[in-house]
């Protein structure tokens, strides 16, 4: 385990104590918990930003092969 050092607000620290002493959490483990979270959130974020503009580079060429289905002419 890393040491970090870090200044909360002190409006955010009195909440999360406030949060604490009702969940019988170590804070320690409460602020562990909230950063895994946040990566998580963030991690789906970047994906989400990556898939959207791999979408836009490919809608172009999509919209192009779906109008030569659409002009084959089919023989039954």
């Amino acid at each position: 385990m890393k040491t970090v050092s870090l200044k909360i607000d002190d409006s955010i620290f009195g909440e999360t104590e406030k949060i604490l002493s009702r969940l019988k959490k170590p804070r320690n483990r409460y602020i562990n918990e909230a950063i895994d979270y946040y990566n998580k959130f963030q991690k789906r974020l970047i994906l989400e930003k990556r898939l959207k503009m791999e979408s836009e580079l490919v809608k172009k060429d999509s919209m192009d092969v779906l109008k030569d289905f659409e002009e084959i002419d089919y023989v039954d």
